[in-house]
């Protein structure tokens, strides 16, 4: 009988087909282990660095003194004239005589230049002659009329004593009226010579060219030898003779974002500073708010007039304006805090700071009161000890890491 129980070689477990798997299995388990060293290791070369910045803690503002004005707005714009001209003749010709530099001060009604005129003279003298004879050919006439109208009365009185004939009657009678139909057409001759005269002498006017108003020359277009067009006709001809701008006219033209177009009205005091003249604050106001807005540039433009014009102040020149608000109280002017003026920025037209706190920044819109020196005082935005960036601050986000270095 066969017995069918396992013996306990049937039992034993063979270990002789794994020799080769368990040197494959331990590589598997290492490089498992070592993937999340390799990729924290990444992470640490990889990751976001905190900026690095320079910080100070601001401090309280000095106390007293009288109030001042608070900026609602700061922009930027050119120095416009509202009276300028491009000065040109109204005949097309040869330039003979400029009698204008630049700089030159000129009033109204000076001769700027003057235009080849001899071919306008001869017409002015052809015109003259024929008006002339015009006059002398009325004068005959008028000395015919007279001796017709004897030779009527002679003839009426012959006829009444039937000495001369009807026919000598009417014949007398229709030479004094073909006469007096001569006059009547030699003054409208007259007349029309007159006109031309007057025509030729407004052309011979034109070739002498003057200052429409009193102001300072700007460019000089032409020199004697071109020719000169009010109209562009290509070539080497010149459309003006030189530019004029009425220097007590100059205001500024400042672009204003629309967001912020509601701080601004009409009176509104300005601090003006030109680019030129850092240091100096010129009082000037608001004129008036342009009614319409620009698409493109989403800005509203403002006109800013100066309350004392001055001769440092030019056209073109950039300038700096800073919008005013109401006078500030004293307890406002107390409670300012000072910065640097360094860590003030612009930011879409608006004063802004880089608060540092807890490793991280935030943007902070303030109100700038003055500035003295390199220090300026923050009346609303920011209280004293709160520290703000000075340095390392361009590429800065809101609430963005940041890492504070020895100040």
């Amino acid at each position: 009988m066969t017995d069918s129980k396992p013996s306990l070689d049937q039992l034993r477990i063979d270990r002789t087909g794994n020799k080769d798997s368990s040197p494959r299995y331990r590589t598997v388990i290492a490089i498992l282990a070592v993937l999340p060293l390799l990729g924290l290791t990444a992470w640490w070369l990889i990751r976001p660095k905190p900026a690095v910045v320079h910080t100070i803690a601001a401090s309280a503002g000095v106390t007293g003194g009288s109030a001042g004005p608070r900026t609602l707005l700061n922009a930027s714009g050119y120095v416009t004239p509202r009276r300028e001209a491009t000065v040109s003749s109204k005949v097309t010709g040869k330039v003979v005589e400029v009698l204008i530099e630049e700089g030159m001060k000129v009033e109204a009604g000076q001769v700027l230049a003057r235009i080849d005129s001899l071919n306008v003279e001869a017409n002015l003298r052809l015109v003259e002659a024929q008006l002339q004879a015009s006059r002398s050919s009325l004068e005959e006439t008028k000395v015919r009329i007279e001796e017709a109208e004897r030779e009527f009365r002679r003839a009426t009185s012959l006829a009444e004593k039937q000495i001369a004939t009807q026919a000598d009657l009417d014949r007398a009678e229709s030479e004094v009226k073909s006469l007096r139909a001569r006059l009547d057409k030699q003054k409208a001759d007259i007349a029309v010579a007159e006109r031309e005269v007057a025509v030729w002498k407004q052309q011979l006017d034109d070739t002498v060219i003057r200052a429409p108003f009193t102001g300072v020359v700007t460019i000089k277009n032409a020199q004697p030898g071109e020719m000169i067009s009010p109209m562009s006709s290509g070539g080497f001809t010149r459309t003006g003779i030189c530019t004029i701008v009425d220097m007590s006219s100059l205001e500024v033209e400042v672009d204003v974002n629309e967001s912020f177009i509601n701080r601004v009205t009409a009176g509104q005091q300005v601090e003006a500073t030109l680019d030129s003249y850092p240091e100096w604050k010129i009082p000037s106001k608001v004129i008036a708010i342009i009614p319409t807005a620009d698409r493109q540039k989403a800005t509203v433009k403002v006109r800013v007039g100066f309350e004392k014009l001055d001769s440092r102040i030019l056209p073109q020149m950039g300038v700096k304006v800073a919008f005013h608000g109401s006078e500030q109280s004293s307890s406002a002017q107390s409670a300012s805090v000072t910065v640097p003026k360094a860590a003030v920025r612009q930011d879409d037209g608006r004063n802004i700071l880089w608060v540092a706190r807890d490793g991280r920044v935030e943007r902070r819109a303030v109100t700038v009161g003055r500035t003295i020196g390199e220090e300026t005082s923050i009346t609303a935005g920011l209280t004293s000890g709160e520290k703000v960036v000075v340095q390392g601050g361009e590429n800065l986000k809101d609430g963005g890491k940041i890492k504070e270095a020895n100040q």
